[in-house]
């Protein structure tokens, strides 16, 4: 059994150093948990400990364990190809410059859409915001590059909707987390969930604590569900999770077929980017820190949350914190973060 205590006391200090409020953490492997733990409060204004099953906003953590994953569901299902073209599906996605992008551009960030736009200024509901992202100039040229972008996600939402006749992203996804049985893991979390939940922060815009609603602003203004943002959960869920993904490469009762899912988890060959579909890769810069293997792969959330799994040693580590309580201009994070996947691939390899 790994000694995993350096890798706690790292998180211990990042609460009193103020990275963060809350943090709780789960490692392990395709087998099951192996050390989990959780530190901190939910704000120092409620005084209530972090435990284990405390709710977090996982912010960009939707693109991977949601959105990403239904779309795999849907590839399998035959709904929705990878090569199918945007326009196929959003009839608003029309012109030159942007005819022959595919639902995998949108997957792989190269579709030349910008990374973020206050839409939530002057937008409200799906027809709105549709029609502002489709007409929207591109950065760049399609698969030139890839440029993060939550807007590409939100049309991946939409057209998720549209490929299963209508049904919204949150219905699709509750009832596959109850198929795998993952646990808490929700889009608009339940009034009795609250109390366990950590909040992020108070929004001007909105003139209250975002506590149980969805940080982003984009997100709310699409009715807190959306496929780049709106997803709560607890550490043991998005364990569970991760444990779906791993055993899922061997082909144990995956959550989609073992071609389809190596597929995802691959780089993609974009000029100079990291992204595989929906995921990031491992590079020496990334928040998973030095010493996973060169097949890892993960991705970060905005209010300080984390998932990063390495099919190569077989591990997932799940990070939740609030780093945005009281501000989001708090970035500690950000040396927190490598620091203490570190010490859980040292304590493995040790």
């Amino acid at each position: 059994m790994p000694d995993l205590t350096r890798a706690g006391d790292i998180l211990s200090a990042g609460v009193t150093d103020g990275a963060f409020p809350a943090a709780t953490a789960e490692v392990g492997t395709r087998d099951g948990i192996v050390w989990t733990a959780a530190y901190g409060c939910l704000a120092p204004e409620i005084g209530d400990e972090a435990t284990v099953d405390t709710v977090f906003d996982l912010a960009s953590l939707t693109k991977v364990i949601a959105t990403t994953t239904l779309v795999m569901r849907a590839v399998d299902e035959g709904r929705i190809g990878l090569a199918d073209r945007v326009r196929r599906w959003l009839p608003a996605w029309r012109g030159s410059d942007r005819d022959a992008v595919t639902i995998e551009d949108l997957l792989t960030h190269s579709a030349g859409l910008t990374a973020h736009l206050p839409f939530y200024r002057d937008h409200r509901g799906r027809a709105e915001f549709e029609h502002a992202i489709c007409t929207l100039p591109l950065e760049c040229p399609p698969r030139t590059q890839a440029l993060y972008s939550d807007l590409g996600f939100m049309l991946l939402g939409f057209i998720l909707a549209d490929s299963n006749g209508g049904r919204p992203l949150d219905r699709q996804f509750r009832a596959l987390g109850e198929e795998r049985d993952w646990g808490d893991l929700r889009f608009l979390p339940p009034a009795d969930w609250r109390r366990r939940t950590a909040p992020t922060e108070f929004d001007a815009w909105r003139g209250r604590l975002a506590r149980g609603e969805v940080h982003d602003e984009n997100a709310w203004a699409l009715g807190g569900v959306a496929g780049h943002a709106g997803l709560f959960g607890s550490v043991r869920a998005v364990g569970a999770f991760a444990r779906d993904i791993l055993r899922g490469g061997h082909g144990d009762d995956p959550v989609a077929a073992p071609a389809t899912l190596i597929r995802f988890l691959t780089e993609s060959r974009v000029p100079g980017s990291s992204r595989a579909l929906g995921w990031d890769t491992m590079l020496p810069t990334s928040s998973c820190g030095t010493r996973m293997s060169s097949e890892a792969v993960g991705h970060t959330g905005f209010t300080g949350t984390s998932l990063w799994l390495d099919p190569r040693a077989g591990t997932y580590v799940a990070l939740l914190t609030n780093r945005v309580h009281p501000t989001r201009a708090n970035d500690r994070i950000l040396a927190v973060r490598p620091a203490f996947h570190d010490a859980v691939m040292l304590a493995f390899a040790g």
